[in-house]
């Protein structure tokens, strides 16, 4: 009997959807506030690759209705430098969201320059107390990282609930892992994190119900790690080379796709799952820090 294979849960949808909201809410906020959501991002030296995300987050946030700032600085501006430019758009009344585009050159500490932006302007949501406060159970943080929540939203408006489920989480980054068992959990899911040293890492895989591969080992995930009718996130994007294009090189998750389809329920493909939901998950923790610094203002003028 032949199966149809796993439903495919389609990213650039529902973040086209997420961006109309966007749009809407945001012209709603400057009619009733005159407050625009603006965002800042410092772009330190040439990187190819870190001048292409930047630009993307551009265009969506233009598209959107927000403000944009981009702050270019040469790659051998010193760290105090770079932390007075930090201090500046922590201060600046119109920013909302502030983001230090990484990687940083060597000379300069990422940690050092990250903790300096403001918690309340952390749209990126890595601020220790950002994440402290998610780590507590009763404890609302003002940010949630945004892959992570990218990845809550994708099964909320996929109709997947967590309540109950076995959830397993391949990867303990900062950025991902740690922060998306984080938001698992507070759902009443059962979470499991696994690692490079989780032991019989397959059979472990194929207890969750929704399964988030979040490594950066390409196609890792195969068909027999997957329990029948479970739900895929696959957050990894890793380049392989491929004759066949171009380019010579394509883009694959963290999943064998085309198997593992064949016995999950549900998967995000990649490209085109979870990454076009990351920048619409920064300009929503945008949108939130400008809605909270307009009803404070509004609230003191009363």
């Amino acid at each position: 009997m032949a199966t149809q294979g796993a439903a495919r849960i389609d990213g650039n949808a529902i973040a086209k959807k997420i961006h109309e909201e966007l749009t809407s809410e945001a012209q709603l906020l400057l009619k009733d506030f005159g407050v625009q959501p603006k965002l800042a991002v410092v772009l330190v030296g040439e990187r190819k690759d870190s001048q292409t995300y930047v630009r993307m987050k551009q265009q969506a946030a233009e598209k959107d209705g927000f403000g944009f700032i981009l702050k270019e600085t040469p790659a051998a501006i010193s760290q105090d430098e770079l932390l007075q430019l930090v201090t500046e758009l922590n201060t600046a009344d119109d920013i909302h969201g502030v983001i230090v585009q990484l990687p940083l050159p060597e000379h300069i500490n990422e940690k050092v320059i990250l903790d300096a932006v403001s918690y309340e302007k952390d749209i990126d949501g890595f601020h220790p107390l950002n994440i402290g406060a998610l780590a507590m159970k009763g404890r609302d943080p003002l940010f949630i990282p945004c892959t992570p929540k990218a990845c809550l939203e994708l099964l909320d408006r996929s109709g997947v609930a967590l309540d109950g489920k076995n959830v397993v989480v391949l990867g303990r980054s900062n950025i991902v892992g740690i922060p998306v068992a984080m938001l698992c959990l507070h759902r009443n899911a059962t979470v499991t994190i696994c690692h490079s040293r989780t032991v019989d890492l397959p059979s472990k895989c194929r207890e969750a119900d929704i399964l988030v591969a979040a490594v950066g080992r390409p196609e890792m995930v195969k068909k027999d790690w997957v329990k029948p009718g479970a739900v895929v996130i696959d957050v990894g994007i890793n380049s392989i080379p491929d004759v066949s294009r171009k380019t010579g090189s394509r883009l694959v998750g963290d999943v064998a796709f085309d198997e593992v389809q064949q016995v999950a329920g549900m998967i995000t493909p990649v490209p085109g799952g979870v990454g076009p939901m990351t920048v619409a998950m920064l300009l929503r923790n945008t949108l939130n820090a400008a809605k909270r610094r307009a009803s404070g203002a509004a609230a003191t003028q009363h």
